[in-house]
């Protein structure tokens, strides 16, 4: 059984930073792929930024290319996304996914966490 869990969101004005954290624990590989998607109201879920195994950054959508910094720590079975100079368009409910292939269909899910940002 693996176990995902998300932490770290919150309440923000426009500008400021936030971090999220996510921790894996379970019958998961070391070699697994993590990242974080975020879903929006009324919007399907999309990618944010993805990160192997060996600390190499996958991707990050365009849409925070420059903003936001995903890193992790191996020996925790952590990821992390710094964001920074958020914008409204931000807000949505931010999901931890880990799993072989970070596109693939068979990752493992958190809760989510909420991040909302005002203007």
């Amino acid at each position: 059984q693996v176990h995902v869990v998300e932490s770290g969101g919150g309440l923000v004005q426009a500008g400021d930073s936030l971090r999220l954290s996510c921790a894996a624990s379970g019958q998961i590989s070391r070699r697994a792929d993590m990242g974080w998607f975020r879903q929006a109201p009324g919007k399907e879920r999309e990618f944010v930024a993805g990160i192997n195994w060996l600390g190499i950054v996958i991707k990050y959508a365009d849409s925070v290319k420059g903003r936001f910094t995903i890193s992790r720590d191996n020996a925790k079975n952590t990821v992390y996304l710094q964001m920074d100079s958020l914008k409204p368009e931000d807000t949505a409910v931010y999901y931890c996914a880990a799993g072989e292939n970070i596109f693939g269909a068979n990752n493992y899910w958190g809760q989510g966490t909420q991040v909302t940002v005002s203007s």
